[in-house]
């Protein structure tokens, strides 16, 4: 009955919201065009052809099978470090290089495809949701703060706590669910010639041929990104909306309250609630507040592990044909803001990783162009599958020559 009642109380205040929402537009059409064509100027000139790449790539990889060649080739990693199959690092590499919501992606074809459980999507998008290093050390080090050498304690926070999310969530789920085929053969045979004999099946069972598959892999990245798009416009709408109506001023008191609690700085409240709505204008605001620096960085740490409540709709568009929840993957967007957040701390303070740079100011730079966040992220993601490739196989031959030789013995 409590259930029914919830969901019901779900649905009126869902209808409420998008009514408010819709009649705030009628009411200031302006200011709502305006944000609009701020989130669509963002979305074309960044996010469009910076993604756009990446995503006909993971459905070309996919379909001639070199993804199911390199999880074999991983399998003997990811498996002990985060009980996920192999084809998860390839998730991983293409997160880190194009950043939210390339891992959703992926982890959702990986799931209608059968290359996972549920389980282990659950657990992929838990750790491989991250922010793109351009992101991190471009616009938010150099374009927000104005101070470059903080990118490299931004981004150190934010992947070791990613990857700590991922040693945690290894064990959800645990023993509830069987594994795919492909990791219960982890270390049965060469692993090389497994390798190629799961990328000739993927080929085969695909069956498109090269055209057919360049244009079905270009429709279906496109009507993403446009989904993307859709909902960058959206969330730009709804912010410039909560500040008009003059909204934001009563729910940032609590939000400070709380702040001062936690021991920062409660002029953070309106960059904090900024972030939990949307990643860049949540980190915007934090490079600007009147707050000390290291209370700025803690709460965009925080901010960019969040990832703001735009990028979980874009999330849950791309998988929402698949059986993955989106309950475990905010448990996990929650606790990588938290070590995230924890981690900036540690470092600006106790452990002191970068000296004498608060009080220090430097010319904003200039983003990057979208060719060259191209040809960065690509370089990143080569260089990422090429060093977990290798880690895997020494992993792979070490545990089984050491078997042989004792079986010798």
């Amino acid at each position: 009955m409590q259930i029914v009642i919830l969901k019901k109380v779900n649905i009126l205040l869902g209808a409420a919201l998008i009514s408010i929402l819709t009649f705030s537009l009628v009411l200031y059409p302006e200011e709502g065009v305006r944000a609009a064509t701020g989130g669509l100027k963002i979305f074309w000139e960044v996010v469009f052809p910076s993604l756009l790449p990446f995503f006909v790539l993971s459905e070309i990889l996919l379909g001639m099978g070199v993804v199911h060649f390199i999880g074999v080739l991983l399998e003997p990693l990811m498996r002990p470090l985060f009980n996920v199959p192999g084809v998860g690092a390839f998730a991983l590499s293409m997160g880190l290089a194009a950043g939210y919501p390339m891992d959703a992606v992926l982890t959702g074809k990986f799931r209608r495809s059968g290359m996972c459980t549920r389980i282990e999507g659950e657990r992929l998008l838990s750790f491989t949701n991250t922010a793109d290093p351009l992101f991190i050390f471009g616009a938010v080090a150099v374009g927000m703060f104005g101070l470059p050498d903080l990118g490299m304690v931004l981004a150190i926070a934010h992947y070791t706590s990613s990857f700590t999310v991922g040693f945690i969530f290894k064990y959800y789920g645990y023993g509830s669910e069987q594994k795919t085929p492909e990791s219960q053969e982890s270390y049965q045979g060469g692993i090389i010639r497994r390798a190629v004999r799961a990328l000739i099946k993927a080929r085969k069972e695909d069956g498109r041929t090269f055209g057919q598959l360049m244009g079905d892999s270009v429709k279906e990245s496109v009507n993403t990104l446009l989904m993307i798009g859709g909902f960058i416009m959206l969330f730009s709408v709804l912010v410039k909306m909560l500040e008009t109506f003059g909204l934001l001023a009563l729910i940032t008191p609590p939000i400070g309250a709380f702040l001062k609690l936690c021991g920062l700085d409660p002029a953070m409240a309106a960059s904090l609630f900024n972030g939990i709505l949307e990643i860049d204008l949540g980190t915007m605001a934090a490079g600007r507040a009147a707050a000390p620096l290291t209370d700025r960085l803690v709460i965009a740490s925080w901010i960019i592990a969040w990832s703001g409540l735009c990028v979980h709709g874009q999330v849950a568009s791309v998988i929402h044909d698949t059986d993955i929840r989106m309950g475990p993957y905010m448990v996990a967007r929650m606790l990588h803001g938290i070590f995230a957040a924890w981690y900036t701390w540690l470092l600006l303070g106790p452990l002191a990783v970068v000296k004498g740079i608060v009080g220090k100011s430097l010319p904003v730079a200039q983003g990057f162009h979208p060719l060259d966040r191209v040809v960065l992220s690509g370089k990143q993601m080569a260089a990422v599958l090429g060093i977990l490739i290798i880690a895997s196989l020494v992993i792979h031959w070490f545990k089984r020559y050491r078997i042989v030789y004792f079986k010798k013995k």
